[in-house]
């Protein structure tokens, strides 16, 4: 899959995204608004563990963001089950360098649509971390609506801390 956007493309990953993968991943300040399952330190067995998973994945529901490209970020949807069939959690992470410029909220756009689309959705969802004031915003930018606030529902880097439920309702 390959969205050609103004500001980056998103496409599958690629085993030469290797080394950007690591670079870009590996940074404390993008691990701490992520999930545990992102380690951190970010090392080359992760990145060959992560894309080879991806090139397994059916669906394919992970997707490098790339610039001129270089993969210098990531994000997916995962499709819910059951009577939750209809919904997707959606998530992702960009290099510090690319921050503030636009790029995750014209990704996150492009992302909900293909995954809406593709897999007949009613529903996408996001859960950031209360203090992740930026991710917020890029869901607000992107027509994500606050549904409400999980209190004390994670912890991260021993910290117990609220999570905000965003939803994209088509």
């Amino acid at each position: 899959m390959v969205v050609k956007l103004t500001s980056c493309e998103i496409r599958s990953w690629k085993a030469s995204d290797l080394e950007s993968l690591v670079q870009y991943a590996n940074n404390r300040n993008v691990w701490i608004n992520v999930r545990d399952r992102f380690p951190y330190p970010y090392t080359t067995h992760d990145g060959r563990a992560f894309l080879r998973h991806t090139r397994d994945q059916r669906p394919e529901t992970a997707f490098a963001i790339a610039i001129h490209g270089e993969a210098v970020g990531g994000m997916g949807f995962q499709l819910q089950s059951d009577v939750e069939r209809v919904s997707a959690e959606i998530g992702y992470w960009l290099g510090e360098p690319f921050w503030g410029r636009g790029i995750a909220t014209e990704a996150l756009v492009a992302l909900t649509e293909y995954a809406i689309a593709t897999h007949g959705l009613t529903r996408v969802y996001a859960v950031p971390f209360a203090w992740n004031t930026a991710s917020c915003r890029v869901l607000e930018k992107a027509g994500y609506v606050l549904e409400g606030r999980l209190r004390r529902s994670a912890i991260k880097d021993g910290r117990v801390t609220d999570q905000l439920q965003y939803a994209f309702n088509p």
